[in-house]
């Protein structure tokens, strides 16, 4: 299942429009609610709770932005990062190299991987896959702020019990696999230019 959020009016699109701007750049409603009795400093109140924390994971350099926003909302869960970034050869090839997993349990859990830009969706797919190795979570979310609609192809190909949340969906991919129109590369807007080795 794919949530685009552009299709949803609302305070996104402020979000997207800036996090886009190159003049800038220098919904739980689906997650498993209970209800809970609490007591203030006046009366008992029946609220509604998250039945569980959900385990956060995050794609370093890039995805710390939004693991941190993440963590804003669901600020009980555990977290987990991955090191997984393109490594290119000298013909401007790439391939994703997965170089370092830390994490807790992650069977039967909530699982959310954040990753700002879903492009091809092989950096979210390699992660997905080495994390179930260390366990099956129960359910698995992919919360991106602009998603490539190949990218999404993939992921649905390779993981179709995921949900991915988009902020936006843009058409194509580049001849270097970055989404277009996207905002450029987010780790490099978010910390500065790496240098490539």
């Amino acid at each position: 299942m794919v949530v685009n959020l552009s299709d949803k009016p609302g305070i996104i699109h402020q979000y997207l429009a800036e996090i886009r701007d190159v003049s800038v750049q220098n919904d739980r409603h689906l997650l498993p609610w209970k209800k809970e009795t609490i007591t203030t400093p006046l009366a008992k109140a029946t609220v509604s709770v998250l039945e569980e924390q959900p385990l956060i994971a995050n794609i370093l350099r890039a995805g710390l932005p939004m693991h941190q926003g993440l963590l804003h909302i669901f600020d009980h869960a555990d977290s987990a990062f991955i090191s997984a970034y393109r490594k290119h050869d000298k013909q401007g090839k790439f391939i994703i190299e997965l170089e370092y997993v830390s994490c807790p349990s992650i069977h039967d859990r909530m699982l959310i991987v954040a990753d700002p830009m879903l492009a091809t969706g092989s950096s979210i797919a390699l992660t997905i896959k080495a994390l179930k190795r260390l366990g099956e979570p129960r359910s698995l979310h992919i919360v991106c702020a602009i998603a490539a609609e190949v990218g999404i192809a993939k992921v649905e190909s390779e993981l179709p019990e995921a949900t991915i949340w988009a902020g936006a969906i843009d058409p194509e991919l580049n001849d270097k696999a970055y989404i277009v129109p996207g905002l450029g590369d987010a780790g490099d807007l978010a910390y500065g230019q790496k240098i490539q080795s």
